[in-house]
């Protein structure tokens, strides 16, 4: 009898000793064929637009597999989806680094620096990623060719409609503005 109440007993408890359908929570699991890769994870929450909870899985992914170009292309890739440019482009720089080969790394750091305006080097930076993927990716190449269109359209002139004011910056000193 007393053999039976313990398998009853065991049978009911989940990995950590918790009990099934009790206040606690279930023990982790290890790290193994049971659990799913951090990477993944986040995946396919990026995928579900849950940036902040795919950032926390690359977060944890780089805990256990390491800092790789990969998690440091997809943490950076998280961070641009939130709006953090500045954490994106470091994130992004790192795994273009690690990872000289990396076309994803490369066209994610160049999509950055079309947010932050900065045309030029986005577009030397799609170039080396339509290199290193040898032009199969068409969004690489779309980001390549707008990226070109910008380049050759940057205008340093003043639109030839404005008017112009000028405003006193002190003794002496004016600042020229144009205005539409």
């Amino acid at each position: 009898m007393a053999l039976a109440a313990t398998l009853a007993l065991s049978a009911c408890e989940q990995g950590g000793g918790a009990p099934a359908g009790g206040p606690y929570a279930p023990g982790m699991l290890p790290y193994g064929e049971d659990s799913i890769d951090g990477l993944t994870v986040g995946h396919r929450l990026m995928a579900a637009g849950e940036y902040e909870l795919a950032l926390k899985s690359y977060t944890r992914s780089a805990a256990e597999q390491g800092i790789t170009a990969d998690v440091l292309s997809a943490m950076g890739s998280a961070n641009l989806k939130l709006g953090r440019l500045g954490q994106a482009e470091d994130l992004l720089r790192r795994a273009t680094e690690k990872d000289k080969s990396f076309a994803p790394a490369w066209n994610n750091l160049g999509v950055v620096l079309m947010e932050r305006g900065k045309v030029a080097e986005a577009a030397r930076v799609f170039r080396i990623a339509y290199g290193l993927d040898g032009g199969k990716s068409a969004a690489i190449k779309d980001n390549l060719t707008l990226a070109l269109a910008k380049v050759e359209n940057i205008s340093y002139d003043a639109p030839e409609d404005a008017t112009f004011a000028l405003m006193r910056r002190g003794q002496g000193d004016y600042l020229l503005l144009a205005q539409q």
